[in-house]
């Protein structure tokens, strides 16, 4: 038996079930059983929603890290605390009794779709979006060809990037993407390491930014300034950057102003901000040691230049046709360094026996509700739910969604599935005719929600030490040791 307070025995687990659930079987009633499978945003936003709206719910949420909040963790930039805030909401959600964590357990490794269907009376998939898109251009393998999303999770401290050594030797980083991540990742490389220690970023990022020798990154899209994914919000930390300068090519922003009155307020605030910032271009006062960054639009990316490492990148130049990015024959070719794609993650097929869509990286479903197998969703016009969906099996985040939105967009999604989850219970589409025995975690190495506790706790100590609000433990036999109390 594991002498610990993190890691569940078989023994422990059995009487957690019946010291917690012993009330809802004492009375009579048969406690609703649900799998939340993922523990980022979209799982807990989820089970809040239905531990409020669902009684005699009870709500396992399995995690295939020993540690909780996926992207809020190992997503959200460093110098962001604020945003993580949403941590403590999530917290109370995980030690509310009717709800059990349970990390470092895998779909598809530790158990199957089939399994978890077979155990609970509903099973709602959470598990995000973990590998990135690719441009599928010319040598596009070089060495310094890398993604947003293996950077952030770099500097971040998701397990298995802490290797990554992204080469920061020469001088110019171009960042192929305009979104939110893309300029995460030039913010905390052109910020510097004396603007980012006191943050939660591992320390071996912060050794290599602290050496790191770009100067200017680009941030290159193939539209044009009305159609940036980037907020205002992370637009203005750029322009308030100290010590860096931002660069517009006006040819770009030239149209601008006559396309303002029909824009609407959102996009108008931002695109205004963007003409301040032009006009404001030739005053700037830029020296030797200043930093640069220059948003590029209408270009894609044709070809990746270099023998043995990216040297430049070949771009055609494009022109919108109804607001799509339409290339021409011009071409124009722009010295880097270091290359970041950030053109949108994807998710995986964790199961075979799931109604998957490669092409889309997401789970077939509509409104959440997991199509069967034979169907795709354009498949509206079966009205059965029985014949339409799989019953009790539901998907939600970017899992269903595809990689869109911010934390915000995310709740809301959870929210609308969980609220059919709900309503599927009390309309006897899931029929609670009896008992569920949860997943089967005999032999398994789980990581409880008192061993995310202990690792927590470790982190908050280790980064007091540094002045910093943690300093993330990234190797996973680590994080099970400490979990068991060694």
């Amino acid at each position: 038996m594991w002498r610990n307070a993190g890691l569940l025995t078989v023994w422990q687990w059995g009487r957690q079930r019946v010291s917690r659930f012993a009330s809802s079987s004492s009375g009579g009633s048969i406690p609703k059983r649900i799998c939340i499978v993922g523990a980022g945003p979209a799982g807990f936003y989820a089970a809040q929603y239905i531990l409020k709206h669902l009684d005699n719910s009870r709500i396992d949420i399995v995690e295939r890290l020993p540690v909780p909040f996926g992207l809020v963790r190992f997503g959200v930039a460093p110098d962001h605390p604020e945003v993580k805030n949403v941590i403590n909401t999530f917290t109370k959600t995980a030690e509310n009794p009717r709800v059990r964590f349970l990390g470092n357990l895998s779909l598809g490794t530790d158990f199957t779709l089939d399994d978890l269907r077979d155990r609970y009376h509903a099973v709602l998939l959470t598990y995000g979006a973990d590998k990135d898109r690719k441009l599928n251009i010319p040598n596009e393998t070089l060495t310094n060809v890398l993604s947003a999303r293996e950077f952030v999770a770099w500097y971040n401290g998701l397990p298995g990037f802490e290797h990554l050594n992204p080469d920061l030797s020469g001088s110019t980083l171009t960042l192929l993407g305009q979104g939110n991540v893309a300029v995460d990742v030039a913010r905390i490389v052109l910020s510097g390491a004396d603007l980012l220690k006191n943050t939660d970023i591992t320390d071996y990022a912060l050794e290599a930014l602290s050496r790191s020798n770009i100067k200017k990154v680009l941030l290159v899209g193939r539209r044009g300034p009305l159609q940036a994914a980037f907020t205002i919000k992370e637009l203005r930390e750029m322009l308030k950057l100290p010590n860096c300068v931002t660069t517009w090519r006006p040819d770009d922003l030239q149209d601008l102003e006559e396309a303002l009155p029909s824009l609407p307020r959102p996009r108008k605030r931002i695109t205004e901000l963007m003409m301040k910032s032009l006009s404001e271009q030739t005053a700037q006062q830029s020296t030797a040691s200043s930093n640069s960054f220059q948003p590029i639009f209408f270009r894609s990316p044709v070809n990746f230049i270099g023998r043995n490492r990216v040297e430049a990148i070949e771009y055609a130049v494009n022109k919108l046709v109804d607001n799509r990015a339409i290339p021409t024959d011009e071409r124009e070719t722009i010295p880097t360094d270091l290359v970041c794609r950030s053109i949108g993650y994807k998710s995986v097929n964790a199961d075979s026996s799931l109604n998957f869509d490669d092409s889309k990286g997401c789970v077939s479903n509509v409104a959440g509700r997991v199509l069967k197998r034979t169907l795709t969703g354009s498949d509206q016009t079966i009205d059965d739910i029985e014949d339409k969906y799989e019953t009790g099996l539901y998907s939600s985040g970017w899992l269903a969604t595809g990689p869109t939105g911010v934390i915000l967009t995310t709740m809301n999604n959870s929210f609308g599935v969980a609220d059919t989850i709900c309503k599927d219970f009390n309309n006897n589409v899931i029929r609670v005719k009896e008992d569920k025995p949860g997943l089967d975690t005999n032999g398994k190495r789980v990581v409880s929600w008192e061993g995310w506790k202990l690792i927590d706790a470790e982190e908050c100590r280790r980064g007091e030490t540094k002045g910093k609000p943690r300093e993330k433990i990234v190797k996973i036999d680590e994080m099970l040791s400490i979990a068991d109390g060694k």
